[in-house]
């Protein structure tokens, strides 16, 4: 079902608002967050690995067995998880163009955590009303 006129103008303004307004957050790639192919295949076959471990053993009756394999799996989805680590000098040259905002209250590194960051930028905003 197509959008009526009044719904796309409202959703071309939102769009405009937030690529003016938050372009940092748009076009800025998430640094260190990028997944890493290789992490993921061998995530997958850990995951694999400790699957057929646990099929044997809950099969053979070996607890020992089953456990050791579940926590083989865990390690697969978290290895699978983990981003890629960029070298020091690859975080340094995406860092070098950036510039923090003017209107920024404090200067947040990556000792911030996430949610502090968000509550940072919520309370700038709800201060620009």
């Amino acid at each position: 079902m197509p959008l009526s006129e009044q719904e796309q103008r409202l959703l071309d303004e939102m769009e405009r608002h937030l690529m003016n307004k938050d372009a940092d957050v748009v076009s800025a790639p998430r640094d260190g967050q990028t997944l890493s192919y290789r992490n993921i295949v061998y995530g997958t076959v850990l995951v694999l690995v400790g699957l057929g471990g646990l099929i044997v053993g809950v099969s053979s009756g070996l607890i020992v067995v089953g456990v050791l394999a579940f926590v083989a799996m865990v390690g697969g989805v978290v290895l699978a998880a983990t981003p890629a680590r960029r070298s020091a000098g690859a975080t340094d040259a995406a860092h070098a163009g950036r510039t923090p905002s003017a209107g920024a209250k404090k200067q947040t590194g990556p000792s911030s955590s996430f949610m502090d960051r968000m509550n940072d930028r919520w309370d700038k905003r709800q201060g620009e009303r």
